[in-house]
């Protein structure tokens, strides 16, 4: 078969493009062995030839390249791999008709699986899937039109209407009907009546009861140029359905699945409760709901595990989340009455009481395994469900059991035969081997959590719902990947954030960070993996902390907090490129804890002299140094640890600060040492200019260290950045058709915005943490169609909490961005105020407005939480933080709440967010 690429594309004196595809047709993605096009001026075409294989006629991937030969620079078209299948065709010669992918248009995010498998979905009746019809060998061409349209209503379905007879000379009654079978696709073969003049057409909806055309789209005609030819396809690749109403914009609600209450449950959500949440969200009209991570976190069987960004596998769902009814039945009756009463309990509680519901939830999932143990073993679903997944289950069972063995899950601390994986894994996964059950056990629970979840999962697509997940960034030190695949990350240093709005001291997450260099080389593999498992659960994705696929936040294991940390890859300076920018260099003042007398009465008060004693030497000059037992942070952690386990009262408190003091001077220099270079690199100390060093260097240096400073963070890396950015995200946007959403919070490098509009990945925009510098808040209607406007996430505190935290803070707000200028805003964000920002999202032309479900119910005054204070998720400057948040009213009665449903329904409508009918 012949295949012709043909493309109409203007350059410039020296470019030219070229297709890079697989197979050998294609060069197999060589670019020395591209498809190389010519440049046609009649018809500004660029076109090419190949004879493709019948061995790769199935499948062709590819992309069209823009390559400028004088400056040698390498242009890709935008979006994913174009796709090709030829199987079964008999055509002579394919004519690929086709426009360059633009790389930053919105429209193309609508062909992601949110729309496709959930909001666009269509019936498994359609109308529109029509079977394709066999050729006639005598025809001496069939143009086959093709159009990517998710946007279409259900009863509609795309017809092309046109000049020529076979597209029904622009009668609405005899369009060309287009299938939805391989949708968002649609495609249909016709032979024109007259291939050799040029065809006027455009796209519409045809409406299959009133049998004809009802709309066309907007925009010019679309011209189809003359063709001659005999036993050819000319395949009409078309770009984007015109929509005459403009973006299409929803709304979603946001709440972790352990804070979903339901009368089914055991003190915390579980993967059935979604169904509630979906039905709940379908009643108001939102077509959106988001969860944190729910990957297991069971590290230690305590409260600490309630941590979702901890996760002892990035694969494995976590236990808690199963519901014990949907597994079967408990044939003992006296355990099962025992779970009866325990439910009844945890429900009754106000939080998720963390430890207590696990317990419960192991006791009775060790029951249920050892009662369904042969019939599950047996289960031809459970084993295609092993198979399938054996590459991650296995490991993560066998690591489970093993944490469960040694009560630990630092796995150097287990016997030196077991620290690392090997051939005795698979053995211990033999349902004939004597310890076979403690490692069953963890087979049985995942596999009926995969089970429920799929089936939330299904229920919300059927209902035009989008289930939107989460990534997180790191993973944790003593995790099943840091047991079976430690190259991949440096287990010598810890991730986190830099200082922001969340912690004026920066977060220490204690992830270890990734050795990028090292998962480059198999192109990413690990990523691609984990977003494809992603993907069997979710139809959109938030990726946690996005800007670590730039850069993260590393500190080194010696810090507590992250105010010692640098990024990570940056560019750091070398200490002579310092003293030309200060005009000296002095190893102590510059990189050393910065110790004066009042400093100590500063930070300590009345306990100064003693910490003086204690834990400083005599620098001279007036200056003092840290003794050596209590030279980092770590080390003052331990020393304090040992001393706070008895301590108690106003002793406990006096402890507390001295620690809190000494982490302080630890942290009182200007640059902090880039790993491995010998005093010869340093990167500037982030949040420098509050430091009380920098409060004391002369004027003249002060403003030396800032210009330092701002240079260093705000321009040195911008361009160094962007291309890790490039190099690193598009295996991971590309590895699935989730619509991808990236929080992009906190330090931004100017770079970042750019490179998530080049990928189609949304943005987050939260109204109190303002992208823009130098200003207080941001409005809703700034944002991007890219993006996602929020007026809360998990990470602070909801409407209501923070607009009690500082009054004069909310008077400004009151007044600039709800416009009530002149007027005392209410001491309480009263029903109308929560509305008034509710509706200011609504209307913003971002793609999504998502509420947390506590903003939403704070519009009514009978639903809402009395207390605010105990709506917050999550407080990140506490790295302590029990994550035990639950929702207040059983989700079954939520759905019943007539009056609060219309409202939100009504604003939801009103704003153009609603679903299509």
């Amino acid at each position: 078969m012949r295949l012709r690429f043909r493309i109409p594309y203007f350059t410039t004196w020296g470019q030219r493009l070229e297709v890079r595809g697989s197979g050998s047709a294609l060069g197999d993605w060589h670019p020395d062995r591209a498809l190389r096009l010519t440049y046609h001026p009649g018809t500004n075409t660029w076109e090419g030839e190949t004879e493709l294989p019948a061995a790769e006629a199935a499948e062709l991937r590819y992309k069209y390249v823009l390559v400028d030969d004088n400056g040698g620079a390498v242009t890709w078209e935008g979006g994913p791999d174009r796709t090709l299948s030829l199987a079964g065709e008999t055509y002579a010669t394919v004519v690929l008709d086709e426009f360059w992918h633009q790389p930053e248009l919105p429209e193309y995010e609508l062909q992601t699986n949110a729309f496709t498998q959930a909001i666009f979905r269509r019936p498994a009746d359609s109308a529109c899937h029509q079977p394709k019809k066999a050729r006639s060998r005598a025809a001496d061409a069939t143009t086959r039109f093709s159009l990517s349209a998710p946007r279409i209503a259900p009863g509609q379905c795309l017809c092309v209407l046109g000049s020529d007879a076979a597209l029904g000379a622009w009668d609405n009654q005899k369009p060309l009907l287009l299938s939805d079978a391989t949708f968002p696709v649609w495609s249909a073969d016709v032979v024109l009546a007259d291939a050799e003049k040029p065809v006027i057409y455009k796209y519409g909806l045809y409406d299959a009861e009133k049998k004809q055309c009802i709309d066309l789209e907007t925009g010019p005609d679309r011209v189809l140029p003359p063709f001659e030819g005999r036993d050819t396809l000319r395949w009409r690749h078309d770009e984007l359905y015109r929509h005459p109403e403009g973006p299409w914009k929803g709304a979603g609600v946001a709440l972790p699945v352990f804070a979903l209450r339901s009368k089914q449950g055991l003190g915390v959500g579980e993967f059935p409760d979604i169904k509630l949440l979906v039905d709940w969200a379908v009643e108001t009209g939102l077509q959106l709901v988001q969860v944190l991570p729910i990957n297991d976190t069971t590290a230690t069987h305590t409260w600490v595990d309630s941590y979702p960004y901890a996760a002892i596998s990035v694969f494995a769902l976590h236990p808690q989340y199963v519901n014990l009814d949907s597994i079967a039945k408990l044939q003992n009756e006296e355990l099962q009455r025992e779970l009866d009463e325990t439910r009844e309990l945890l429900n009754t509680r106000d939080f998720v009481d963390y430890q207590p519901v696990t317990e419960a939830k192991w006791k009775f999932l060790r029951a249920l395994y050892k009662q369904e143990k042969p019939n599950f073993l047996a289960d031809e679903e459970y084993q295609q469900f092993y198979q399938e997944q054996q590459s991650w289950l296995a490991p993560y069972a066998v690591f489970s059991g093993l944490r469960d063995r040694f009560r630990t899950v630092d796995f150097r601390q287990w016997p030196q035969e077991f620290q690392q994986p090997s051939a005795w894994l698979d053995a211990l996964l033999d349902p004939k081997h004597a310890e076979f059950d403690e490692f069953g056990l963890h087979l049985f629970i995942q596999y009926h959590l995969d089970k429920q979840l799929r089936e939330a999962v299904e229920y919300a697509r059927q209902r035009g719902v989008v289930l939107k997940g989460d990534l997180p960034i790191g993973i944790y030190r003593h995790s099943v990947e840091a047991w079976t695949q430690p190259e991949l990350y440096h287990l010598d240093q810890q991730a986190g954030a830099p200082p922001d709005d969340f912690s004026v001291t920066g977060q220490n997450w204690r992830f270890p960070t990734y050795n990028w260099e090292k998962m480059a080389e198999d192109g990413y593999q690990w990523w691609q993996q984990r977003m494809g498992h992603l993907s069997r659960y979710f139809d959109a994705l938030r990726i946690d902390h996005i800007l670590g696929f730039f850069r993260i936040w590393e500190i080194p294991n010696h810090a507590v907090e992250g105010l010692l940390g640098h990024f990570s890859p940056a560019l750091p300076l070398h200490r002579d490129e310092i003293r030309a920018r200060l005009g000296w260099w002095d190893w102590q003042r510059l990189t050393q804890p910065y110790i004066r007398w009042h400093i100590l009465e500063e930070l300590f008060g009345p306990d100064a002299n003693a910490v003086r004693e204690e834990f400083l030497d005599d620098a001279g000059h007036g200056s003092f140094r840290v003794k050596e037992f209590v030279n980092t942070q770590r080390k003052v952690e331990a020393v304090f640890e040992a001393r706070l386990e008895f301590a108690e009262g106003d002793e406990e408190q006096r402890l507390l600060r001295q620690r809190t003091g000494l982490y302080r001077l630890l942290t009182e220099v200007l640059f902090v040492e880039a790993e491995g270079s010998n005093g010869e690199f340093w990167h500037p100390r982030i949040t420098v200019d509050k430091s009380r060093t920098f409060r004391e260097l002369d004027d003249h240096t002060r403003q030396r260290m800032q210009d330092l400073y701002v240079d260093f963070f705000f321009r040195r890396h911008d361009e160094f950045w962007r291309q890790q950015g490039l190099v690193k995200l598009p295996a991971v946007r590309y590895a699935t058709d989730m619509l991808i959403c990236g929080e992009d919070l906190g330090m931004v490098p100017a770079s970042v915005p750019g490179v998530m509009r080049q990928l189609g990945m949304l943005g987050l925009n939260i109204q109190r943490m303002p992208s823009a510098t130098g200003i207080e808040f941001s409005h809703p209607n700034d944002a991007a169609y890219l993006s996602v406007v929020s007026p809360s996430c998990h990470d602070m505190s909801t409407v209501r909490g923070w607009w009690e935290e500082d009054h004069e803070r909310t008077q400004r707000f009151f007044e600039q961005l709800l416009g009530h200028y002149g007027q005392p805003a209410p001491y309480f964000a009263e029903p109308w105020v929560a509305r008034e920002m509710t509706v200011q999202h609504l209307y913003s032309p971002a793609m999504w407005a998502i509420f947390p479900l506590q903003d939403l119910v704070a519009l009514d005054p009978a639903l809402r939480r009395q207390n605010p204070q105990d709506e917050q998720i999550n407080v990140p400057a506490n790295p302590e933080h029990f994550w035990k948040y639950r929702f207040h009213i059983p989700l079954e009665d939520l759905k019943q709440e007539s009056a609060f449903n219309q409202q939100i329904k009504e604003l939801v409508e009103q704003s153009g967010r609603g679903p299509v009918q």
